[in-house]
């Protein structure tokens, strides 16, 4: 089988195109290494040539709204329409839990993504929790000198490698529409996973749990954003993750 494979060289895409090329498929990143600019719409057509399926793991990095949504809008809108053309029997997106009862910042690009994805007869979402990674990347923004000042928020982080399992099995399968949702073993709350990041790094700066206000903050509360029934678990835990880190 040929699977496309969009943002091939992030996070998730890499671990796609390795379980993609371990199951024994033929893996076609789309990316700008490869010659594709799929925001510019450039290069994707003659990827798409012989492909079957394709798995959207294209991410971006903002928080801002109308950046998130351009982005998705755009990239998904040019998979979709290039992939008409080429025939694509499947279409697969990877989107978050949550993302449509809570579509703010970074959250809105994605309900846009779902909302194109789910328009299309060949289209499945598969909706993931933040990845072991989140806190770190929340922690990237929040220092203010030797205090990270981090949300008031409920998590349930998955390995990105389970999560790029998950996708290349609904990839093998029919369209589903709304597809299965993975989370991680554990819920935790990102305030405990930054402390523990920096425990690991022998670092003695400090975390504050700050309540984000409005919509976006209750969601981040609520559980709106955690597994809920039905949902998939992972197997690797948050700890397991960060022992195999490098300090």
């Amino acid at each position: 089988m040929r699977i496309a494979v969009a943002g091939g060289t992030g996070v998730v895409g890499r671990h796609v195109v390795w379980t993609v090329r371990g199951r024994g498929h033929d893996a076609v990143v789309l990316a700008r290494s490869t010659g594709t600019d799929l925001h510019a719409g450039v290069g994707i057509d003659e990827r798409l040539t012989g492909v079957e399926a394709v798995i959207d793991a294209t991410s971006v990095q903002t928080v801002s709204a109308r950046a998130s949504v351009d982005f998705f809008r755009t990239v998904t809108q040019h998979l979709v329409t290039a992939g008409r053309r080429c025939g694509i029997r499947h279409h697969v997106a990877v989107s978050i839990i949550g993302a449509r009862e809570a579509p703010f910042g970074y959250y809105a690009g994605k309900q846009a993504q779902e909302d194109l994805v789910l328009a299309q007869p060949n289209g499945t979402v598969v909706r993931a929790a933040q990845f072991h990674d989140f806190a770190q990347q929340v922690m990237a923004r929040t220092r203010i000198g030797p205090v990270f000042a981090i949300p008031v928020m409920r998590s349930q982080p998955v390995a990105t490698a389970e999560v790029a399992g998950l996708l290349v099995d609904v990839a093998e399968q029919a369209p589903q529409g709304d597809g299965p949702e993975i989370a991680g073993p554990q819920e935790l709350r990102v305030a405990d996973m930054a402390r523990r990041v920096l425990q690991h790094e022998g670092s003695r700066a400090r975390v504050i749990e700050v309540p984000f206000p409005g919509s976006f903050g209750r969601a981040m509360r609520d559980g709106t954003l955690v597994a809920r029934p039905g949902t998939r678990l992972g197997r690797q835990t948050f700890d397991e993750w960060l022992g195999q880190q490098a300090r």
